[in-house]
């Protein structure tokens, strides 16, 4: 598989001192790295941040809303990547309850994706700058009695994003929603690809709330 090997980082508390974990996925040509730094916006306690390398930098060659076949294999493998930790972090007896899935445009796409295909309650999923994946234009589908079970999901986005069409972030917030996931999807005007202080702000109290 693609990504299969490639390195994971971490900062925060070590995995097996860790109450809680937080995934963090980096962008198309970024970093595990670069989005570890983003971690650092947030006052975490007792929680192990972990982001996985994109082999090439890249977790799948096309745009999020092209045909999911003409990002096979990787896609796959970013997927299973995912998968993996979520697996060493239950291992360390971390429940989903207290994970949260959090990424920056590709990223993004990558845990909302994730979280779409495998519903259950995760502490949060946060995606910046992301959507789910899948043709424009064409229905999103999922199996029909996914249920995330009232998980705080957080969507935020410019309603200008040349990488990020405004109605696929509108149509993920309606999806996920319909899984019983609780969203907040914010749309901010003439915003640059970028993330801003209300977005690290919501996701603070995301994060306060893991544990209670």
């Amino acid at each position: 598989m693609i990504h299969e090997n490639t390195p994971v980082y971490q900062t925060g508390t070590k995995l097996q001192d860790a109450k809680s974990a937080m995934i963090l996925i980096h962008g198309r040509g970024a970093t595990a790295q670069s989005i570890l730094e983003l971690g650092n916006e947030w006052q975490t306690d007792r929680m192990a941040l972990i982001a996985p390398q994109a082999a090439g930098g890249t977790w799948y060659p096309n745009r999020f809303i092209a045909p999911i076949e003409s990002n096979e294999p990787a896609l796959s493998s970013g997927l299973a990547k995912i998968a993996t930790l979520l697996t060493e972090i239950h291992a360390a007896g971390i429940a989903p309850d207290q994970v949260i899935l959090l990424g920056f445009s590709q990223g993004a796409c990558l845990a909302l994706e994730y979280a779409a295909r495998n519903p259950q309650r995760y502490g949060g999923v946060i995606g910046l700058s992301g959507g789910l994946i899948g043709e424009l234009g064409t229905p999103l589908r999922y199996a029909a009695d996914a249920d995330l079970q009232g998980t705080p999901v957080f969507l935020g986005c410019s309603d200008v994003d040349f990488h990020i069409p405004k109605e696929r972030v509108e149509e993920s917030a309606q999806v996920l929603q319909a899984m019983q996931a609780q969203v907040t999807m914010r749309l901010y005007p003439g915003m640059g690809h970028t993330v801003n202080q209300d977005e690290i702000a919501f996701v603070q109290t995301i994060i306060d709330q893991l544990g209670k």
